[in-house]
């Protein structure tokens, strides 16, 4: 199994071995591989915020075909990238924490 995480702290296998144990964990573990985003802006999380504008400047909802639908995201992805538009990534570590730290494992 592919994991596809970014850096925060809870996605380490020692997680897992704090939660199951080490022998449960040690056995799921064999199975897994991390694969970790680059640690200055999760490339998932740059992904979902794309997503996120091309919800609101382009699918209306009012679109009525898989034809229709295709040419309006191509004509928006065409805009897009003529603007240069970018993502500047601000999310930080110490901002992880203070918005998920009572989720953490002691």
């Amino acid at each position: 199994m592919h994991l596809v995480v970014d850096h925060l702290n809870t996605h380490f296998a020692k997680v897992f071995v704090d939660i199951l144990g080490q022998k449960r964990a040690q056995k799921l573990l064999s199975r897994i591989e991390f694969h970790y985003t680059p640690k200055h802006g999760s490339c998932l999380n740059m992904a979902e915020i794309e997503i996120g504008i091309l919800d609101k400047q382009c699918l209306n909802g009012k679109i009525a075909t898989e034809t229709e639908l295709v040419a309006q995201v191509k004509a928006w992805k065409t805009r897009r990238n003529r603007q240069r538009k970018t993502i500047e990534w601000k999310f930080t570590r110490r901002d992880a924490d203070k918005k998920l730290g009572k989720h953490y494992v002691a």
